[in-house]
C-alpha cells in the first residue's frame, strides 16, 4: 500500500480552530460496517447506536503541559522543547526546535532558571534525551514553566485549557489529548451506564507514535514510535462479560484501540497487561477486540487515517471523508467525530 492511497482534499477553513461550544454538541457521522449508506447526527445521539450490554472503552490518560519554551545558555537562542516520553525520574525524550544545534551537552533554560536541561543524546527518530534540571516536584514546576501542547494546525490561543482534556482525564503524561473522548460530557456518560453499557478505561500515554508523520511510500516500512500502555484486570473483566452477554466493544478512540489490540493475543484473548507498544494497524489487520469506533476525523495520510482504513474498508472511509469535507464537518482535534459501527 502506498501513501498516497490514504491522501485527501481538504479545505484549510475546516480545519477546527476552537473546540464546540458544548462538548456533545458537535456533530456525528455513523459509518455503518453492514451497510453504504451515512448518516449524519450529532454527538449527543451517540446513544441511539448502543445497546444494552456493549461496553465503551476510554482512554483516561491526562495532557500534561509538555510544550517548554526557552533559550539555549551558551547563546540566548529561543528554543521549544516538546517532552514525549519519561524514562526515569529526571531524563525524557524530547523533540526540539529547532534541534541542528541541540547537541549533546547543550543546556536549555525555561523562564527565569525554573527549569532547565542538558543534552545527552540523540534519538533514531530524530528526536534528543535530556536530563531535567528543578528543585521540588517536576509535576509542579511543569505546571509553572509548560504550556499545553496544542497541534501545529491550530493557530487560536485556547482559553479554556480544560477543553484540551477529557471530562474523565486522570493520571497525566500525554503530550496531546485522546480526542475522540473531548466530545463526551458527564451527562452523556452518565445516559449511557443508565442504558446498561458498561463505560471501562483504560490507559495509553499519547506520545509520537501517535501523531508521527508516515514518510515512507510504502506504508509497511513505517514503525511506529512506542507509548506506554496499561490494561487493567477490571476492564478485562467488563469486556469479558459483555462478550458473554452479546455485546461490543466500541473504542473511544484510535488510542484506545491500538491499546486493546496490543493486549491481545494471538487467539484474541484479552489479557490485564501493561508496558510499551509500537503496534501499527492498517488495512489488512485483523482486529481482535473491538467491534466498534468513536474517532475524529484524521490527517491526510497518517497512521490514524489507516487504523480507520483497517476498520471500515479504504474506500468506505476515504469516500466518507469526501463527504465529510462536502457536508463541511469540522476536522482534527477540536473537530466533529465519526462512529464506526
Amino acid at each position: 500500500m502506498h501513501i498516497a492511497d490514504f491522501d485527501y482534499y481538504l479545505p484549510q477553513e475546516l480545519i477546527a480552530q476552537d473546540p464546540a461550544a458544548i462538548r456533545d454538541s458537535s456533530r456525528l457521522m455513523v459509518v455503518r460496517l453492514d451497510r453504504a449508506d451515512l448518516v449524519h447526527r450529532r454527538f449527543s445521539d451517540l446513544v441511539d447506536y448502543l445497546r444494552p450490554g456493549d461496553a465503551l472503552i476510554i482512554n483516561d490518560t491526562k495532557v500534561i503541559p509538555a510544550r517548554l519554551m526557552g533559550y539555549r545558555e551558551a547563546t540566548g537562542a529561543r528554543v521549544e522543547v516538546l517532552l514525549l516520553k519519561q524514562l526515569d525520574a529526571r531524563r525524557w525524550e524530547v523533540l526540539v526546535r529547532p534541534g541542528k544545534k541541540a547537541r549533546p551537552g547543550t543546556r536549555l533554560v525555561f523562564k527565569n532558571n525554573l527549569l532547565a536541561c542538558r543534552i545527552l543524546d540523540n534519538t533514531d527518530y530524530g528526536g534528543r534525551v535530556a536530563e531535567m534540571e528543578f528543585t521540588g516536584s517536576f509535576a509542579e514546576v511543569l505546571d509553572q514553566v509548560g504550556v499545553m501542547p496544542l497541534p501545529p494546525y491550530i493557530k487560536k490561543p485556547l482559553l479554556d485549557q480544560a477543553r484540551y482534556q477529557t471530562v474523565y482525564a486522570r493520571l497525566a503524561g500525554s503530550a496531546a489529548a485522546p480526542t475522540a473522548g473531548l466530545h463526551f460530557t458527564a451527562g452523556l456518560l452518565d445516559r449511557i451506564r443508565a442504558m446498561g453499557v458498561a463505560v471501562a478505561p483504560i490507559l495509553l500515554h499519547v506520545g509520537l507514535g501517535t501523531f508521527r508523520p508516515v514518510k515512507e511510500e510504502d506504508i509497511t516500512k513505517h514503525h511506529m514510535h512506542e507509548e506506554y500502555y496499561e490494561v487493567p484486570a477490571e476492564t478485562v473483566a467488563v469486556i469479558d462479560e459483555a462478550r458473554k452477554c452479546g455485546g461490543r466493544i466500541i473504542a473511544v478512540g484510535t488510542t484506545t484501540t491500538r491499546c486493546l489490540e496490543s493486549a491481545a493475543g494471538c487467539n484474541g484473548r484479552l489479557q490485564p497487561s501493561s508496558g510499551w507498544t509500537n503496534i501499527f494497524i492498517y488495512p489488512g489487520y485483523k482486529f481482535r477486540v473491538i467491534d466498534g469506533l468513536v474517532t475524529n476525523f484524521h490527517l491526510p495520510k497518517s497512521t490514524l487515517l489507516m487504523m480507520v482504513s483497517a476498520l471500515a474498508g479504504r474506500e468506505k472511509i476515504m469516500a466518507a471523508y469526501q463527504e465529510a469535507v462536502q457536508y463541511r464537518y469540522r476536522f482534527f482535534s477540536f473537530g466533529d467525530a465519526m462512529l464506526i459501527i
